[in-house]
């Protein structure tokens, strides 16, 4: 009802008399009080719901209007922002693709900065190792870790070579025992076959026999002895000359740094160039540590490697005199025993050559 008397009061024509006034109609009059009393109503009671609604719960975010028309539009120009869905459809892919898009450009950073940074240390360590070449760096010298360094890759060399030719006298000799029990068996087989010579071949063929079954136990000792001495050569050693070579590589970097941080303490001394330097000294402090660290370790591993050295060639070298010994003076007895006293295990009998990896 409300809303018939304010649509009809304000399509009605409003006539103007002579002096510009309005004129006074009854009619006018009613409905213009009715409207008049019908607003102040409304605004009353909409500012006292606003103003518990504020007092109670704080303004609600979701329910702001957004006016049209400036301050005091109609009705119809008043929109609610929680009716507006549009946008929020898409939120959580979008979120989605962003934060993917932002990973994906973190990782391209890190590998950027990786690669900028294993360039210039390339870079650095080449110019130190070229001005070592031709005489124009200085280097970091430890002289008695040099020499044991050096004596270490001169035994190696030699440890290689009694290696090399301790598995040629195995694979001789594998041969040579094989060639001895066809003979004892071709022997036998005569034996049998040679009534008038079955005595002769038949003592031949327990001599080859016997000759077998002594050079398989050798035999057993030699490869014993090669695979020892072939841990020792391929394992230990090289396991030490492993980090031998990274504390050669932590040497160059700490000269490289060193020579780096010469250089900048020589030039300006502004701002800039004091950045500089307090970057090189940082720089300088981590590889400084980074070579402290790597010389104490091969200090410590080269000390450990003599006496495991000393150790396990002492009785490799006492096992391979005691059974030559025993196998060229046909003392069956002793060489059993020689076997027994280092646990050396033998293979089978009629066991295969050994392979090629038991060889090595």
């Amino acid at each position: 009802m409300t809303d018939g008397i304010m649509s009809k009061a304000a399509t009605m024509e409003i006539p103007i008399n002579s002096n510009g006034d309005t004129g006074a109609l009854a009619e006018d009059d009613g409905l213009e009080q009715a409207a008049k009393l019908q607003w102040s109503l409304n605004e009353s009671s909409r500012g006292t719901r606003d103003l518990q609604q504020v007092m109670v719960s704080g303004p609600n975010l979701n329910e702001t209007s957004i006016v049209s028309g400036g301050y005091g539009g109609t009705a119809e120009g008043i929109i609610p922002t929680s009716s507006i869905k549009g946008p929020n459809m898409h939120h959580s892919s979008s979120s989605s693709s962003m934060a993917a898009e932002e990973t994906t450009r973190g990782v391209a950073v890190e590998k950027i900065e990786a690669m900028r940074k294993w360039s210039l240390n390339t870079y650095k360590c080449t110019k130190q190792m070229i001005s070592e070449r031709f005489g124009r760096g200085s280097r970091t010298v430890d002289l008695e870790l040099e020499a044991q360094i050096e004596l270490l890759r001169d035994t190696k060399r030699k440890y290689e070579n009694v290696l090399r030719l301790a598995q040629a006298l195995t694979n001789h000799f594998y041969n040579m025992v094989q060639t001895q029990h066809s003979l004892g068996d071709t022997f036998a087989d005569l034996s049998q076959k040679s009534p008038e010579l079955r005595d002769e071949f038949g003592y031949n063929a327990e001599t080859q026999k016997l000759l077998c079954k002594n050079g398989e136990t050798l035999l057993g000792a030699i490869n014993f002895f090669v695979s020892s001495i072939n841990t020792l050569v391929n394992k230990t050693m090289e396991d030490t000359l492993m980090t031998i070579k990274m504390y050669e590589n932590a040497r160059l970097e700490f000269d490289a740094y060193r020579s780096d941080l010469e250089e900048l303490s020589l030039g300006p001394r502004d701002a800039v160039a004091m950045a500089r330097i307090d970057a090189a000294q940082q720089q300088y402090q981590v590889h400084k540590e980074k070579y402290e660290r790597l010389r104490s370790d091969v200090t410590i591993k080269l000390k450990f490697l003599e006496e495991n050295k000393v150790k396990v060639m002492h009785k490799q070298l006492l096992l391979f005199h005691n059974a030559i010994s025993a196998y060229f003076a046909g003392n069956q007895q002793q060489l059993e025993q020689t076997l027994k006293q280092f646990n050396v295990k033998l293979r089978p009998p009629g066991a295969d050559k050994p392979s090629w990896l038991e060889e090595q």
